[in-house]
């Protein structure tokens, strides 16, 4: 009887063993919980629950605000370009961009919020499964100090054979709670996981929200120049700003003629062979909200051959973009060309513009910006903030101009014997290497 006794026992030294791991485990759990209790307080959830309401309270209101600003903008575009109604614009824009700055500052307060109370959560996990590491290893050195005849003469103290069977059932129980305890481990362990792949999303989101607000304030300050030179300009005069703009336009007109000259001797050759078929929209929009105030080609030829520019028309599309809206990357690709015509006196062209080469075969240009925001060589990403549209270059208001080129039949130049944009920096093409953009763009959304 006694052998048969000691047998059962020495199959049950083990579990018991396990037992320790789990009963040295446990206190580590309850003060994790107690921790995360007093954390998360019922009033401490009231608080953050009422500040996050009013964040989001104002945020609407913003938006709100924003969206009033930019329909009174919309409709000045459709008016007749006049010196009030430019002032007017720019006013307008300005605190368009100040509300702007207001609700990314509250998108950014926002995200520094929840990227604390993600950090505080990882902290939180960390020091559990800390403790948890402490209690396993504590218990490993019990073992090996009591050895497995000390726990097999504790179990032979009983007095017993009842007494051992309730023992074999207490260890079933205890064996039932460290299977538990397990699964709760794995669990916190994968919940750590998450939060940490979360926390990298939000440290990026507000990365991105400090960049914007940077941009923000950038543009604002270039509508102030813009603003106070014009009127420096025409003395608050109409006649004097209706001057300015024939002026502009003539000397645009000469310049882009410049431009088809030139392109006309570059010995490049396109190959249609080399291009996405047209339709197969590789291209993302260059703008959130899509209005097209003025298409390709817009002349008989160009109507008839929508994928042919014959040198008349339109090299581009336009879209309605009030000044400081994103301008993203229609497609992943390398910046390769970025300059400012504006710094060239008389000059009107593109104004600060961006070109990137696509691996498809094409290259964009995006112009008229208030702001760029990348470097030449810099590899972009679809839909990546790469600008703001502004009103640089030759306009009769804010918008953003939007080509498409076969890039092996556009080259960045820099003009040195140029009559009206000596210095400057521009894309030149052959006439085939002008594309339809909306050839390659998705469908109208509207």
């Amino acid at each position: 009887m006694a052998k048969n006794l000691q047998g059962i026992l020495q199959a049950f030294t083990w579990a018991f063993l396990v037992v320790i791991v789990s009963f040295l485990a446990q206190p580590a759990y309850t003060r994790a919980d107690t921790t995360n209790a007093s954390t998360a307080s019922p009033a401490a959830d009231s608080s953050l629950q009422s500040k996050i309401d009013q964040r989001t309270a104002d945020i609407q209101n913003l938006e709100k605000e924003i969206a009033a600003y930019q329909n009174q903008l919309d409709d000045l575009s459709g008016q007749a370009d006049s010196l009030s109604d430019t002032i007017k614009s720019l006013d307008l824009s300005q605190r368009k961009l100040q509300a702007s700055i207001a609700l990314t500052k509250d998108k950014v307060d926002a995200a520094s919020a929840r990227l604390n109370n993600l950090n505080s959560q990882i902290g939180d996990t960390q020091s559990t499964l800390a403790d948890n590491q402490r209690s396993v290893a504590e218990a490993f050195m019990s073992m090996a100090e009591s050895g497995n005849h000390s726990l097999a003469a504790l179990i032979l103290s009983s007095q017993s054979i009842s007494q051992v069977w309730q023992n074999v059932n207490d260890l079933a129980l205890l064996e039932g709670n460290l299977q538990d305890r397990i699964g709760k481990l794995s669990s916190t362990k994968a919940s750590l996981e998450h939060t940490k792949s979360n926390v990298q999303k939000a440290r990026a989101d507000l990365i991105d929200l400090q960049n914007q607000l940077r941009d923000q304030r950038n543009v604002v300050l270039a509508t102030q120049n813009d603003k106070s030179k014009l009127l420096a300009e025409t003395k608050d005069s109409e006649a004097a700003y209706q001057a300015i703009l024939a002026n502009k336009k003539a000397l645009k007109d000469a310049f882009e003629q410049e431009l088809l000259q030139y392109g006309s001797q570059l010995q490049l050759n396109v190959s249609s062979t080399s291009l996405p078929p047209s339709g197969s929209a590789p291209l993302n929009w260059p703008v959130d909200k899509v209005f097209i105030t003025q298409y390709f080609g817009n002349t008989p030829f160009a109507t008839a051959n929508a994928q042919i520019y014959n040198g008349f028309g339109h090299d581009g599309v336009d879209f309605r973009a009030s000044i400081g809206t994103p301008v993203r990357a229609a497609l992943t690709g390398q910046v390769v060309g970025e300059a400012n015509t504006d710094l060239v006196p008389g000059c009107y062209s593109f104004g600060r513009w961006i070109m990137i080469k696509h691996p498809d075969g094409l290259s964009t240009l995006y112009a008229h910006l208030s702001l760029s925001v990348v470097d030449i060589g810099q590899t972009v990403v679809t839909g990546q903030i790469i600008g703001y549209s502004g009103n640089t270059g030759y306009t009769t208001g804010p918008h953003l101009h939007f080509g498409v080129y076969a890039t092996s039949g556009v080259s960045i130049q820099k003009f040195t014997t140029s009559k009206h944009c000596q210095g400057a920096t521009v894309p030149l093409a052959v006439l085939s290497a002008y594309l339809n953009p909306l050839s390659y763009l998705p469908k109208m959304p509207y």
